[in-house]
């Protein structure tokens, strides 16, 4: 039997599978397309959030230089404390004495 347009109906159902497995084909992709630009929003989300994280380590570190200042203070601070209870570990006590900063109360 030949349809309209001079095809045997084995041509048209041929031709039908193939348009069908065409209109598959175009879905599928734009299926994959669009989970591919999904994919990329959320990457670059994660991206932007590693860039901000590594922003506010720059600005948490930015003053590290103060560090050795401090440390050399904090030493010359102890220093001092050391050579102030040295001082005072040479100094008799009179024990005898009254309490005057209030803890005899």
């Amino acid at each position: 039997m030949t349809g309209a347009a001079g095809m045997s109906s084995e041509e048209i159902t041929a031709w039908w599978i193939a348009v069908i497995a065409g209109f598959v084909v175009v879905l599928a992709v734009a299926a994959l397309l669009s989970l591919l630009v999904w994919f990329v929003k959320i990457i670059e989300r994660r991206v932007a959030g590693i860039r901000d994280t590594l922003q506010a380590i720059t600005g948490n570190t930015a003053s590290t230089t103060l560090i050795p200042q401090t440390g050399d203070a904090v030493d010359r601070v102890l220093a001092e404390g050391l050579a102030h209870h040295l001082f005072l570990g040479r100094v008799p006590l009179d024990r005898s004495a009254a309490v005057t900063n209030g803890g005899g109360r």
